[in-house]
């Protein structure tokens, strides 16, 4: 990807291999900056500036850029556009992906509206469910498949990404069913760790794990007030 590198990279360089997960979960938010960058009509923006607006350290920006063989201009900073190019195509965003959400309740139902997944490059392009009630429903345009039908969908869809919303209970069996058909990456809002083989990637989402975060940083603000 040389024409994809931005100006002042060595001739010839080329990204690391394995960058490190935490670089990995900040390109995201630097691919989103460089959006509302690019938006408001931003052709090039220093480390500083572009880290501010990622909120994190110009020192780390520079870090987690190098490892993918990007280095900005002395003097100048980044162009705005290719290095939003650039980090679109190691985090995928420069491909569609389509997604299989399992679990249809309140909190599937919300994932199928979420917009931002359109804006990231992922199109939910099925909805399954066990229960009577919702299947043959349509949400956001598509119809609610019935659970027995969950390798079909896959298939037809060429899936390889799943949302996993289902009862804790029901988790295991369903991630099971999901890998053996070839999905390798689950994103996991059943409120139990899953079990999957080498290969599978699985982000847990547990929101009440994240409150409970929240909380403990509001104790301790409490109890620095009570206690200066």
């Amino acid at each position: 990807m040389i024409s994809d590198l931005l100006p002042g990279a060595g001739a010839g360089t080329r990204p690391a291999r394995g960058v490190p997960d935490a670089t990995v979960a900040r390109l995201p938010l630097y691919h989103e900056a460089l959006g509302r960058l690019f938006d408001g009509h931003v052709e090039v923006v220093s480390s500083t500036a572009l880290a501010e607006a990622a909120g994190v350290s110009p020192s780390q920006l520079r870090k987690d850029l190098s490892c993918l063989g990007t280095y900005g201009t002395r003097g100048v900073g980044y162009d705005v556009t290719r290095l939003q190019r650039q980090i679109a195509t190691h985090i995928g965003a420069a491909s569609e992906w389509p997604v299989v959400i399992v679990g249809v309740g309140h909190l599937g139902t919300a994932l199928a509206n979420y917009a931002g997944f359109a804006a990231r490059g992922f199109r939910v392009v099925a909805l399954v469910d066990p229960s009577p009630a919702l299947v043959g429903t349509t949400v956001t345009g598509l119809v609610v498949t019935d659970l027995t039908e969950l390798e079909a969908v896959v298939r037809n869809a060429g899936a390889v990404i799943a949302v996993v919303a289902t009862p804790a209970d029901a988790a295991q069996a369903v991630t099971d069913r999901l890998v053996y058909q070839g999905v390798t990456s689950i994103l996991n809002f059943a409120s139990t760790a899953l079990v999957v083989p080498e290969g599978v990637n699985v982000r847990k989402v547990d929101l009440g794990q994240e409150l409970a975060i929240l909380a403990f940083h509001e104790q301790r603000k409490i109890e620095e007030i009570a206690h200066p």
